[in-house]
């Protein structure tokens, strides 16, 4: 059985009792593992997680998507919560300092709280991925490196990667991405898909031949303009998709189109939300 429990995300759960802010956290029970997925942006999903019977002390592992503050963000808390992390597992570059620019002209720092030291001083075991496929078990793996499939997923400007005083346009190549084998499918799960949600799953098709069943998390699509929605919704059908539980970065008119596209099958991904096969 897969099941998958959203710990803190954008929204309010539907009884308004948890802690919601901008940012997501998953906690994820597949294939005998208990798996942390984004740890949120203050900590405040360690709080959501006791109520909702979670027991973070039980994770075999926490993976962070990407570099981003509203994703890794309560690592920290997450540390200073349990009595150990067995690993921590990252795209490769996750470690850089990423910044974007503001509207103002000026620009602010939206990285990691913390750094390679603090997990190593911890005595937690890092993993940066490297690979297009890394196994967690035999049915759990994480993607890497996505191919870019489209012209309309356009990487987004404001985010810059600072290199010893040089700003690099960020291209994401610490984002990675989880699937999970079920009998229905490979269900997919996305912290923000700043490279594409499209290029993400039509690698993670392309590499393992599998059908993609469902797919959860931030889809980035709260910049995108009609057309590129509209081609989005398209390539879903494409691709055979049955359900999505979507939300955080996918923005009001993202999830107005897939609401209308999936209808029963649409699941508002908000704090408290449980997905299961």
């Amino acid at each position: 059985m897969l099941r998958i429990t959203t710990l803190i995300e954008n929204n309010a759960d539907d009884k308004n009792k948890l802690v919601n802010e901008h940012g997501l956290s998953l906690y994820i029970e597949a294939d005998g593992k208990k798996i942390l997925f984004d740890t949120g942006q203050s900590g405040a999903f360690v709080q959501n997680a006791e109520k909702l019977g979670k027991d973070l002390s039980e994770i075999d592992c926490a993976i962070i998507s990407h570099g981003h503050y509203d994703h890794s963000g309560g690592f920290r808390k997450l540390v200073g919560s349990v009595p150990s992390v067995p690993q921590l597992i990252v795209g490769k570059g996750f470690f850089e300092a990423k910044h974007k620019y503001c509207e103002d002209g000026e620009t602010s720092f939206i990285g990691n709280s913390f750094n390679r030291q603090y997990v190593e001083d911890r005595q937690i075991l890092i993993k940066e991925v490297e690979e297009d496929i890394f196994r967690i078990t035999e049915n759990v793996m994480l993607f890497h490196n996505f191919r870019r499939s489209n012209e309309f997923e356009k990487l987004n400007e404001k985010f810059f990667i600072d290199q010893g005083g040089s700003r690099l346009t960020d291209d994401f190549s610490d984002e990675i991405s989880l699937g999970i084998v079920t009998d229905k499918g490979l269900v997919v799960v996305v912290g923000c898909s700043h490279v594409g949600v499209l290029n993400i799953l039509e690698t993670i098709k392309e590499r393992t031949g599998l059908p993609i069943y469902a797919v959860l998390g931030g889809t980035h699509l709260v910049d995108a303009d009609a057309d590129r929605i509209a081609k989005t919704m398209a390539a879903f059908r494409k691709l055979g998709i049955s359900r999505v539980a979507v939300s955080h970065c996918t923005g009001s008119e993202g999830i107005a189109a897939m609401r209308q596209e999936f209808k029963e099958n649409f699941i508002y991904n908000n704090a408290g939300n449980v997905f299961t096969i």
